[in-house]
Order: structure tokens, then sequence, then C-alpha cells
């Protein structure tokens, strides 16, 4: 989406209010001009991009607003256009996509379906079917004559070549500044026009007058006919070649001065959209509820914007850009690395050059290469979007660029972290918004990364939208597994989940990189379960980065109001470690139930759909096909009490409990010998188990299943194949940690090479983690992947720790005297026969 940064600026006192009439715009200029060289070049920025609001300052000024002498509307065109001096790049074109009808139908299913070619140009244009004309309300004389629309004023010719404002402040004497206060004739009262002076320390874009749709196209078209001398011509206008060979001549080598209006980042919440919105029972009803009505396009089945709870304007809520010839949006890339969706509703031709994300990093050395000075006075120059730089200097530097064409009545679309720019070539109108198919999610990830990297706000909440869209993928999968209810939205979650879904694999990294955060917690931290409306209301971001605390926040008493991300929560503060606590949202046993439900392991869906959605498989059937069950639903739940001077805790069947620490028991067991592993496996039949402590009980629902009691602190020793030498055995070290509130967390290492360890939250994936260490080792080796060294199809977690052993589980259970490791001595009772 076109979004540019506005400047505003004082003027200076203007003797009468009245009406300026257009004259010229184009002058020569007096001050020198700095070109782009090989190495450098110069350039600079204005305002810091809004994140959260995103609003723009387009609340119109009353018509009787002034601008200085030196504005567009002053000022005197002297030059002419000389076809001998174009640069029109040589650039490929973006690809140009002819949806059928039926294509048409299915918004997010057609930009999935041209993603795979298109998304490698960054950029392509589609053109509806030809029966897909929509009305435009815009065109409507209340609005064509009445509406009046705010401007900002482009300095074209500084848009590459310009100097440091450091520099510029140095040549030039600073001017004194005023504001005139004009008269509104119908109310009495006024407004203010503010306007730049050259004290200014960022280069930007002005505020300019405001305009109706009728007095735009009447200036627009005026300064085109100057321009291009077009009354010598007899109104033959130049062709769209023509136009962008002389724009990126202004561009590359300014001779002159040339400012232009543009109508940018209007509101159409504010002011109106060019779709039409109301039903009227008439033809037009089609195009209010259209897919690709902007209107529509962002929260529509598939998008997870969908999931958005607030109308964020110019992401959920498009906007508008009124332009003229030479109005400009410069080198940019959308908010969150989001798609982008541009319509154009009329005029002359919208030019578009994009760069494939895949390249959005050479793109970016290329800028800070050949303009090092205005990098240098401002390092988030890109962030700012009034910085062009030629396709030729670009495609020199090895970034392919693309080019795009867009008519009147036609869509480009933007991909994941494309760059893109481009100019008008005359007076139109066009709409834009943002859309987040599934897709999406991986490029989400990594925008918000990298803003956590730059201290930069967000716009949204990734994980809330991750974690909704995972949900609804969940949900989609419980229906059609369990319900067979296959419409056409739950198989379009089905489609993005599986092993290696979208969806899943978005998730999985997500929980990956959540797992190595907590991993390098400092062990002082305290753990607790986060509430649902943690952020529900005003949303948390980490205090020294912003990145967003949806998933996961530490905190201390110290900071009642302070928040940190998890990357950053051992700098939180020095305080008593027992007064800090991190908050999580999902346990790591949930995190794992979560991606083993989106990769389709029944048990799993089951669970979390009993636990999260409160529904039955076999009931949910019954009710769905309007046969339930008369049988009342029995909800078992334990509830054991501590001694008095503890926490009490809550053990109910399908409710996670809050762990706390002041709840072990140390019986200082530390001798218990070792004990044989029977395997079947002939070559693994003589696996002895060797206890170096076991540990102390820790109560809660993690710490124990029905085969075992997990003890805090536990570890013991056992000899395997080392994935050193897979022909040797070794020691391996098996380690049960504490993990507050996720739980218990399995540790195995080999006992000579500890800083390559493997850790998960059961004792099977970690050693399933160890055979495939071993596997690859195996695969290194030709002599090995022979057939020399055979390994088992698998291990049993518990026993490799121990944890099967009789000795061993005797001396466990005598930590547990009061049986309160519920699930494991339910299911010891019940398989001996006895009662609780």
């Amino acid at each position: 989406m076109e979004t540019i940064v506005n400047e505003e600026i004082d003027t200076n006192i203007i003797s009468q209010c009245e009406t300026v009439k257009v004259k010229r715009l184009l002058r020569r200029t007096s001050s020198p001009r700095y070109q782009l060289s090989e190495t450098s070049t110069e350039p600079q920025i204005s305002h810091n991009k809004q994140m959260k609001d995103r609003s723009s300052k387009n609340t119109p000024k009353d018509d009787q607003s002034l601008e200085s002498s030196g504005s567009p509307r002053n000022q005197k065109i002297t030059a002419r256009w000389d076809p001998s001096e174009a640069c029109r790049p040589d650039v490929d074109d973006a690809p140009i996509f002819y949806p059928t009808t039926e294509e048409f139908e299915d918004t997010i299913g057609y930009i999935s379906k041209i993603r795979p070619v298109a998304e490698a140009y960054g950029i392509c244009r589609i053109v509806p079917p030809s029966s897909w004309k929509p009305p435009c309300p815009l065109m409507e004389k209340k609005f064509w004559e009445e509406a009046r629309f705010s401007t900002r004023i482009q300095q074209v010719d500084l848009l590459q070549n310009r100097e440091p404002m450091k520099k510029k402040r140095g040549r030039k004497r600073r001017r004194k500044t005023y504001t005139r206060r004009c008269p509104n004739p119908s109310e009495g009262g006024g407004s203010e026009s503010n306007t730049s002076s050259d004290s200014d320390d960022k280069f930007g874009f002005r505020s300019g007058s405001d305009f109706t749709f009728k007095e735009f196209e009447e200036f627009a078209k005026k300064f085109k006919e100057h321009y291009f001398g077009m009354k010598e011509t007899q109104g033959l206008e130049p062709s769209i070649e023509e136009i962008e060979g002389e724009y990126w001549r202004i561009i590359e080598q300014p001779t002159d001065e040339v400012e232009v209006y543009y109508g940018a980042d209007l509101e159409t919440g504010v002011f109106e959209s060019g779709f039409p919105k109301i039903l009227e029972n008439n033809e037009s009803d089609r195009y209010v509820k259209s897919g690709w009505n902007l209107n529509n396009f962002p929260r529509l089945a598939g998008s997870v914007l969908s999931f958005e709870g607030c109308d964020i304007s110019g992401v959920l809520v498009p906007w508008l850009y009124v332009g003229m010839c030479f109005s400009s949006f410069c080198w940019h890339v959308e908010d969150h690395h989001l798609y982008s969706v541009n319509y154009m509703h009329w005029g002359d031709p919208k030019m578009w050059y994009g760069v494939p994300g895949s390249h959005a990093n050479a793109l970016e050395d290329a800028m800070r290469k050949h303009l090092p000075d205005l990098f240098k006075e401002q390092p988030d120059l890109l962030h700012q979007l009034v910085t062009q730089l030629s396709p030729k200097v670009l495609k020199s530097e090895g970034v392919p660029v693309y080019r795009a064409s867009q008519c009147c009545g036609e869509f480009i679309v933007t991909f994941p972290r494309a760059y893109h720019a481009g100019f008008n070539c005359g007076f139109n109108c066009a709409e834009a918004v943002n859309v987040a198919p599934v897709d999406w999610l991986e490029h989400g990830q990594g925008a918000v990364e990298v803003y956590s990297q730059q201290r930069r706000k967000t716009s949204i909440s990734h994980d809330k939208l991750l974690l909704a869209a995972a949900t609804e993928g969940i949900r989609a999968l419980f229906e059609v597994s369990f319900l067979n209810k296959q419409t056409s939205e739950n198989l379009y979650w089905k489609r993005v989940c599986g092993k290696n879904g979208i969806l899943t694999n978005a998730i999985k990294g997500r929980v990956e990189m959540e797992m190595k955060r907590i991993e390098h917690l400092q062990t002082s931290f305290q753990f607790q379960k986060m509430e649902d409306d943690f952020d529900t209301t005003n949303e948390k971001e980490c205090y020294l980065c912003f990145y967003d605390l949806h998933m996961s926040a530490a905190t201390c008493t110290c900071l009642p109001d302070g928040f940190t991300c998890l990357k950053h929560a051992n700098l939180l503060c020095s305080c008593d470690p027992k007064q800090r606590v991190v908050y999580l949202r999902y346990t790591l046993d949930e995190l794992t139930t979560l991606v083993n439900s989106l990769e389709g392991d029944s048990d799993a869906l089951q669970k979390w759909a009993s636990e999260k959605f409160q529904l039955d498989p076999e009931r949910a059937f019954l009710e769905d096909h309007k046969c339930v069950s008369s049988v009342p639903v029995k909800e078992e739940a334990l509830a054991l009490q501590s001694d008095p001077k503890q926490e009490t805790f809550d053990m109910c069947v399908n409710q996670e409990m809050k762990v706390g620490h002041g709840c072990s028991i140390d019986l200082n067991l530390d001798n218990i010998g070792s004990t044989k592993v029977e395997k079947n496996n002939d070559e693994f039949d003589d696996i002895k188990v060797e206890v170096v402590s076991i540990g102390s009980v820790a109560f809660g629902k993690l710490w124990c299943n029905n085969q075992a009691i997990f003890p805090k602190g536990y570890q013991s020793r056992v000899k395997y194949l080392s994935f050193l030498n897979p022909r040797a055995t070794s020691s391996y070290i098996s380690e049960i940690h504490d993990g507050g509130l996720i739980g218990p967390l399995f540790k195995v290492f080999l006992e000579e090479c500890p800083n390559e360890s493997f850790m998960e939250v059961s004792a099977d994936k970690c050693w399933e983690l160890v055979l495939q260490r071993l596997n690859q080792e195996i695969l290194k080796n030709s002599e090995l992947a022979s057939g020399d060294v055979r390994l088992p199809p698998g291990v049993n977690g518990l026993e490799m720790f121990g944890l099967s052993s009789p000795a061993i589980i005797q001396a466990i259970e005598g930590l547990d005297v009061e049986h309160r490791c519920v699930e494991y001595w339910k299911n010891k009772f019940n398989s001996n026969g006895r009662e609780e």
C-alpha cells in the first residue's frame, strides 16, 4: 500500500485570505543538486510512520486555507519536457493474471493459486473479468463537487538526489516562520494552515491545499498540459513510456524543481470508500458483498486478519490515493510484511515497481551504499517512505526489479516483504488495503523479530493472530474428523494443517522459539499461568524492545505495570528472584498438544477440543445429528490439599494446575545402585541404569502420568552407543529439570560431551532426539551406514531414564508417602484391583 509520510509546516504571513488560482508549478532551481555516484549520493526523511493507529492527518482544512507563494499553486512553469533526455529504466514486466468468472469468486483462493508464480516478482497485476464493474460512490455529485480532501506537496526532484538537512542548514540562513489564522466566513472562526520552513530538521512532504475531486482533476490536467506542451501538440498526450522516461529523468538528473500534490492516505472510514458499502436491493448489491470489495478483503475467511478485533486504519480499513502526474510513492514494504491489494477506481495509469521479498535485504544494502550520507543522518530512512532510488541503480547491484502498469479497473497485489514504489501518470484515484492469507504467518513472524531488533512498535499482535488461526485450524480438523462437517471453510483450514502444513509449520517455529527462550531464562523466575484477559483491554509490549506479549511476559513486583519479553527477561531488574514472575498463556505441554492437534493426531485433537472448546467428540456428534444422549456426563475431579503452611493444589481432570516451588519433598535417597533394563533387541538387552540422584517429588498434574512419577532433580546414568563414535558405548546422563508451570523438562547428554544436550517435554521424545543424532552420525560414515552398526527401531524413554525399573520405582514411590501424585496412584490402584 502506498503510505506517504507527512510533514506539517509553518507559513509566512500572507496579507489576504483568498483562494489562490492555479498558475505554474515548475521553476528553475537555483540551489545545487547532488548527483548519484557509483558509491554514494544523499537523501533524507520525515516523521516516524505511525504503527498502532496508522491514522493520517487528513482532516480537511477549510476551503479558505492558504499556502505560501512558493507552493505548487503559485509556481510558474518555465521548463519543458525534452523526450531526448528520457531515463526510462530497462526492467522486465511483472506477470498479469486474467481470472475466469469462476476463479474470481474465490478471492483468497485465487491469491493462493497465483502465489507460486507471482511471489517471485514481488508484485503482480490482476485484470478482473469484463463483467466485474463495481459502481464508484465517489463519482456521485455530492462527493465529486462537495467533499474536500487534504493533499501533500511532494518535491519530486529531491526524492533521490538531495543533501542531508544538516549540510543544508549549514549553508542556508534560518528563516522565521509564521502562522496565519484565516477566518471561515460561514462559521466566523478558522483553522490554521501550517507550512514547512528551511529550519525543519527532516525532509518530508509539506501540507498542501484542500481540493474537491473536480478541482483536483482540473489542476492535474492543467499541470500535465503545461508540462508536456500538449497545447502545442493539439492535445496529444504523451505515452506511458514517455511519462515514465521523464519521471526517472527528474529523479536521476534533476535540473528543475518539480513539486506536485498527492492526496495520500485518505481514511475511507472518515472520507468515503470508492466501493459501495450499503445494500440497496439492486445490481450493486453483489459488489457490496464481493470479496474483491476492499472493505471486505482483509477479513475474508482464510485471512488471519479476520481475527483482529480492531479496525486498524490503513491495515483493515482501506485508504484512498488521489494522484496527479509525477505524484509518487517511494520504496517501502508493508507493515508487518503483509500482502497489499490496490484497486484503481478511475483515471490515468499508475506505474509500479516491485522487488521480490527474497531480495529485500539486497535492496536495503543498495540503498545504504548509494545514499550513505542520508542513512548516516537518519538510519531508519527506509521507514519514512520519502526516498526513491532508480531501478537502473538497483539492477546494477544485482537487485531484480519488475514493472507493472495499473489501469482503471485493475488490481495490483504486492507480496510479503516485497519492496515496491511508483508514481502516477496523471489524475487518478486508487484504494488499498492489507490482507494476510495463512502463508503470510511465516513472514509476519520474521517482521516482528526484526521490529524487536530495531525497537520498532507493532501495528498488530502477531501471536494473537497466529494462535487464533491455530485454534480455527484445530476446530476445522475436529469438525471434519469427528463431526464430518466438510464445509468449504473447514476444508480450507484442513489444507493448511497436517504434518507439513503452512499453519502447522508456523506454529512449530513459534513454539520452538518459545522453548529456547524459556531454556535461557535464569532459574530464579517463578512461573504463572497468564489470565485469558491479560491483554484484552490494553495490549502489552516489552518496555525494552516493544515486542508483543500476548504469548508470554516477564515482570517483577518492583514494576507493577512494566513487562518484558522472554528475550529481555534476564535484564528485567536486580530484585530478589522470588519477586520475578514469567506469565505463560500456554504451558509447554499445551503447546505440544497444540502442535500435535494441527498435525492431525486424533488423541491430541480430542484433548484440545475437550479442554479449550469444551467439546466431547461423541456428544458433539450426537448433538450435531440431533440425537443427544440422555446419559449425564460425569466430570470426575480430585481435590487434595497440602500442608496448611504450604500452597493448596487442585488436581482436576482436564484442568491445568499452578505448580508452586514450596511444595517438594526431598528424602535424600542417594544410593539406590543400578538396575538392568530388559530389552527385546538382543544387541541392547544388557542396559543398566545407575541412579545418580533420586531428586524430590514436585506435585502437579504434569509431574506424573499413569506410568511414572517424575522427581525434580532426578539424575541417572546409562551406557549406550555414542553419537561421537557409534561403534563404541559411552555414558549418557539423563536429568529431570523443573520448568515451573511448564512442568518437567527431560534432558539427556553424553557425559563426555555435556555441551551438546537434548531436551524435551517427555522422556520418549528426549531419547528420540538421541537416536536421530546417532542416525545422522551413522549416515555420515559409509562403513557404518552399510550395516556395521544397527540401531533398534526405537527406545523406551522411561526405561532409558530408569523410571520403569522396579527398584527405582520403589524408591521414587517412597518420596510420595501421601500419594499426592494422583494420576499415577489412581492407575496403580486400579491396575491392582483396589480402590482409592
